[in-house]
């Protein structure tokens, strides 16, 4: 990866304390420019109808896959494009810009699924499935949540217990990105007893593999362009080689692979604030009441200012949270409050873009009431903001 002089420069003087100066890359501008004009092409002009149908546009993923952009991370030996968090956060906001739904099922791939396996695979588990799931030949799902044990993760009822060089796993997990259409699956199984220490482990399961299906798919209020689906494992036999590192490490595995998708559900919700809140500035110009724009009154121009405010704040920590990922420095605390606070800013703003628009925000013809509905998902999606306060609680109390 090319050197990147000016992003995110943290400058430590002996007193502890950290300066942050942040520039954007002259990559990171190359990246966005491309992401903007793919989002502009191909997903824009099927928003609605992807939204309305509840059609997950697995051929929009494949085109995606031709740019880099569903191996964000993925060293280029794999067949990824091996650039940085920076790239990877703005990409993810650029194509949430236009639709929450694409840039969520972008993430999901990206974060979980092939984050999972980049971090803990061995090496021949990397080159085999690597390169499928970079490319999009492959779309990626990861299987944590159940409908009994959300943030309960110790204690799983989704099982698999070895039977000599091979694994049974029997359960079923909910509310999983791609659960239908997901080629390939990393699953946390709970390998031990319910709630004890290093209990769960993961593993590759290839859709195709008997035992496991497809379940009920969700009808949801949004994002209802990327498929959430059930998936059923029923004496679903694997053998041993599809095992992610060691026996009971599959809850920690976990941990780590949320802290980075906390970063791109922070990005995506940045992405969906900045959508709404530049379809606002728009019509607030354009919009004229008593012969004046409605942005010449304070009630809207105060409304605007608080939108841009919080956004900018956001996007700080998110690119606080991107440099220590990128530096391999810990990073929870950073990027749980980066995603709890842009989450809660992206509902925030998209609740007062619908405002400002007044009964025009309500209807289908303009893209506000889609990004209202949309942002809602990302307070809770990958530990939902009253988790992400116990995890920040946790690290600044010790």
């Amino acid at each position: 990866m090319p050197p990147r002089t000016g992003v995110a420069q943290l400058l430590k003087n002996k007193n502890d304390f950290f300066y942050m100066n942040f520039q954007t890359s002259e990559l990171t501008q190359q990246v966005a420019q491309t992401a903007r004009a793919f989002a502009k092409q191909y997903i824009k002009p099927h928003v609605m109808e992807w939204d309305e149908g509840q059609v997950f546009p697995v051929q929009v993923f494949k085109e995606m896959g031709k740019l880099g952009m569903m191996g964000v991370l993925v060293p280029p030996e794999y067949g990824g494009a091996g650039l940085g968090y920076m790239e990877y956060k703005t990409i993810i906001e650029e194509i949430a810009k236009v639709c929450g739904s694409v840039g969520l099922s972008l993430a999901a791939h990206n974060s979980l699924c092939t984050g999972h396996l980049l971090a803990f695979g061995n090496e021949e588990q990397k080159l085999k499935w690597l390169p499928k799931l970079a490319s999009a030949e492959w779309i990626g799902a990861w299987g944590l949540t159940e409908a009994n044990t959300g943030s309960d993760a110790g204690n799983m009822q989704c099982t698999a217990v070895r039977d000599g060089d091979h694994w049974i796993i029997n359960g079923t997990k909910n509310w999983i990105t791609h659960g239908n259409s997901g080629d390939l699956a990393v699953v946390v199984c709970r390998t031990g007893e319910a709630r004890a220490r290093n209990n769960s482990t993961s593993f590759v399961v290839e859709r195709g593999t008997p035992g496991f299906s497809a379940g009920k798919k969700e009808n949801k209020l949004g994002m209802r362009a990327s498929e959430t689906a059930e998936m059923v494992f029923d004496h679903c036999r694997i053998p041993d080689s599809h095992r992610l590192g060691e026996a009971g490490d599959g809850f920690k595995q976990a941990m780590k692979v949320l802290d980075g998708g906390r970063i791109s559900i922070a990005s995506l919700a940045l992405g969906i604030a900045k959508g709404a809140y530049e379809a606002a500035l728009q019509y607030s110009q354009e919009r004229y009441q008593f012969d004046k724009p409605i942005s010449s009154f304070q009630g809207v121009s105060f409304k605007l200012a608080d939108m841009a405010t919080e956004i900018a704040a956001a996007e700080l920590l998110i690119l606080q949270a991107c440099d220590l990922k990128e530096r391999h420095l810990p990073m929870t605390k950073e990027a749980a409050m980066a995603k709890y606070y842009a989450s809660e800013v992206a509902v925030k703003v998209a609740n007062d873009a619908v405002q400002i628009f007044g009964g025009y925000g309500y209807t289908k013809d303009f893209p506000v009431e889609k990004f209202y509905r949309d942002a809602k998902l990302c307070t809770i999606g990958e530990g939902t903001s009253e988790i992400q306060k116990i995890v920040i609680s946790r690290e600044v109390l010790g």
